[in-house]
């Protein structure tokens, strides 16, 4: 293996691995993710296999850089197409260190060889076998460090929050309202796993705070169980339940019981579960929903009655009914009066990417872009088709479900939207079975998303955006 050859052979598996990494950092760091629910699992043949093939074979001829140079060249094409590049935090440059060493040290021993081509796989397998450990390692000095925490703040009160649609806006919605008696501080964004609870608690969770609250979420059975039982909430909100992320659980069945888990807190005091759950009341658990009457929602805000009471935000969609309903559950365990919650509707702001009402450029956009599922993309659908203009729909269809389900939502938006554009490939062929071809219009990438719109849409129209999935969904 002479000098080049080396260079080749370094380039190449960093190369290997800034493509591996990426989808792992998408993936969640779930290999079997990666590997079995990639929802463009042929770019692991394109971009991995068949450029480790070539260069294996080119290697016999002494021809690695040519392999390397093609794959370099193809890597950057495709990094530049994706809205969600590689971010270098810490664990990836452990990762990235890791390999570093191992492709070193298989070039020393395999120099002067017949099976230099080896050097490549090798130290991949061997740097992920060791970042894997590595953050284990990190991971159980992160839980020791957040349960300190959590033991010198005993008089916070911790509030549980998941669903399967609306979680985030739930916990945003609770926040506010309690925000008018107590100093509140909640997981930020989407955050909602195991390991980003425990870097909230670590990093940003303010030692002053009287009211924690914690969104949950899921990919499969015992995930909630895990948090509820490291920060024991003493309320817990289960929001609606449906079929997102169905592909992960197999049934509806496995995710109401996943979602339960977060009643396993060892300090629990009451808890609010969603009809859809259907379970049967208990003493200090309580279902909700079917008390919610009268629900007005226009593209102007909602309305809506419970115990003769009206409540009123500047809030879009229905189903926020619900998930406000909540918000109001928890502020009456923790004696607000019924004046106070009123006013703080009033103030609510909607939770960003999610219905959330723009007006620019004489045109009314409607931002659903963090919206996934079913029941929240309908009420897009049904609050668009109030709007007495041109309406056009931009969304990649639903992510992660059965095809019947984007057959509904290529059907309701064919009789709804005057045009229709489909970003992606993952449901395009689904939408073009059950869309007016005169409707519809393929975006092949995000990047051509202004000219798109620039060119199909003017003043006066409403546009939806509608599930904005990443390039590599």
């Amino acid at each position: 293996m002479n000098f080049l050859e080396i260079i080749s052979n370094i380039a190449f598996v960093l190369a290997l691995g800034y493509y591996f990494m990426t989808n792992m950092q998408w993936y969640s760091y779930k290999i079997e993710r990666v590997i079995f629910h990639h929802t463009k699992s042929w770019w692991h043949w394109v971009y991995f296999v068949a450029p480790l093939l070539a260069y294996f074979i080119l290697s016999k001829f002494h021809l690695s850089i040519i392999a390397t140079i093609i794959y370099i060249a193809m890597l950057y094409k495709w990094t530049k197409e994706q809205d969600k590049p590689l971010v270098f935090t810490n664990r990836v440059k452990r990762f990235f260190a890791s390999l570093i060493f191992f492709v070193l040290f298989a070039i020393m021993i395999s120099i002067g060889t017949k099976h230099a081509s080896f050097a490549v796989i090798i130290p991949l397998f061997l740097a992920y076998l060791v970042s894997l450990m590595m953050e284990k390692l990190l991971f159980k000095g992160f839980i020791i460090n957040a349960e300190k925490k959590l033991k010198s703040m005993p008089n916070m009160i911790v509030v549980g929050v998941t669903a399967s649609y609306g979680k985030t806006s739930i916990k945003n919605y609770i926040a506010h309202i309690l925000s008018a008696k107590y100093k509140v501080y909640a997981t930020p964004r989407s955050v909602n796993t195991f390991g980003g609870v425990l870097k909230d608690i670590n990093e940003d969770l303010p030692s002053d705070t009287e009211v924690y609250i914690v969104e949950m979420g899921a990919r499969g059975a015992g995930d909630i169980k895990e948090i509820a039982q490291f920060v024991n909430p003493h309320f817990a909100i289960v929001g609606k339940i449906g079929p997102a992320h169905i592909e992960y659980f197999g049934s509806l069945e496995n995710i109401r019981n996943t979602k339960m888990e977060i009643l396993s807190s060892n300090r629990l005091k009451e808890a609010w579960v969603h009809d859809s759950a259907m379970i049967k009341p208990e003493k200090n658990i309580h279902t909700f929903g079917k008390e919610i009457h009268n629900i007005q929602a226009t593209l102007d805000g909602l309305s809506f009655e419970i115990d003769n009471e009206t409540y009123q935000a500047n809030i879009l969609g229905s189903f926020n009914a619900i998930n406000i309903t909540a918000g109001i559950k928890i502020a009456q365990a923790l004696d607000i009066d019924t004046q106070t919650i009123k006013k703080q509707l009033k103030s609510l702001k909607p939770t960003p990417h999610r219905l959330q009402r723009i007006d620019a450029g004489g045109k009314v956009i409607i931002d659903d872009s963090f919206n996934g599922n079913i029941d929240g993309m309908l009420e897009g659908f049904n609050l668009a088709s109030t709007y007495k203009g041109r309406k056009v729909l931009i969304t990649p269809g639903l992510v992660e479900v059965d095809n019947e389900f984007n057959i509904k939502v290529a059907k309701k938006a064919n009789d709804i939207f005057d045009l229709i554009v489909v970003t992606g490939d993952l449901n395009y062929d689904i939408f073009k079975q059950y869309i007016d071809n005169n409707k519809l219009i393929k975006l092949e990438s995000k990047d051509k998303m202004q000219d798109m719109l620039i060119e199909h849409t003017k003043a006066g129209d409403l546009i939806l955006f509608a599930n904005d999935a990443p390039s590599f969904i």
